[in-house]
């Protein structure tokens, strides 16, 4: 069958420039309870980091209600009136309020889409991209804050102290038999405290090791080649003793 001389309809739009008004204005009349939210999640989040990576998110947040107000108004000549005595919940913790914000910025790309899909003008198209692209980055933010908050708490909650320092034992191992080769301490204590930190960071022991021998191997570190080289020295001053 030859579709060439086929004539069809195809529809200008996915959702109608009504729709995709109602959603933007609904978007920002929720904006006095999340500057509220915003405030207080800064407030308890547990480092520097964690506060500047959600105030971030704020200010981005901030920028995206003045773009809605933006279309908005060129669309109806009208501005969007926000209610400013609101009701605002506590989560019920920082992770709870972590949780909460990021199914919020997951639930707002579905309809920001609508809204993007709603726009005639590719100017205004444009702009809602841009929204879409950073409430991604929202999510992946939020991913990360929980990642690492969930980590810390792992970390506390599965570790007895004698279980931590059985888990380094390996370490301490391979530290005495360092010891037995004559290495002066100055190396020793470069090396296992580094693997200690790598330890701390995540790494396996094993890998923590091979890892700091690496580094001395190639000389990517020349300090522990360095302290290393001055070991002859400490070695031979030991026998003479």
């Amino acid at each position: 069958m030859n579709y060439n001389n086929e004539k069809y309809e195809v529809p200008t739009y996915y959702k109608t420039i009504n729709e995709a008004l109602k959603l933007a204005k609904d978007a920002v009349e929720g904006e006095r309870e999340d500057e509220l939210f915003y405030d207080y999640i800064i407030s308890i989040a547990p480092t520097r980091e964690e506060k500047d990576i959600i105030a971030s998110i704020r200010d981005d947040e901030m920028k995206h209600n003045k773009m809605f107000r933006e279309i908005y108004k060129y669309y109806t000549g009208q501005d969007i009136v926000t209610p400013r005595d609101v009701r605002f919940e506590k989560p019920k913790s920082y992770e709870d309020g972590l949780k909460k914000a990021l199914f919020g910025e997951l639930s707002a790309v579905e309809k920001y889409r609508d809204i993007r899909a709603g726009l005639p003008n590719e100017y205004y198209r444009d702009m809602v991209f841009e929204i879409l692209t950073d409430e991604q980055k929202h999510a992946d933010k939020y991913n990360y804050l929980l990642n690492l908050n969930n980590s810390e708490e792992k970390m506390e909650e599965s570790y007895t102290p004698d279980e931590w320092v059985g888990y380094i034992e390996p370490l301490v191992e391979h530290a005495l038999d360092e010891v037995k080769e004559g290495i002066n301490p100055r190396h020793l204590f470069q090396e296992f405290i580094l693997m200690g930190v790598l330890v701390g960071m995540g790494e396996e022991t094993e890998d923590a090791y091979k890892q700091v021998e690496m580094w001395e191997k190639t000389g990517a570190s020349k300090l522990l080649v360095k302290s290393k080289k001055i070991g002859g020295s400490y070695e031979r001053n030991n026998r003479t003793i």
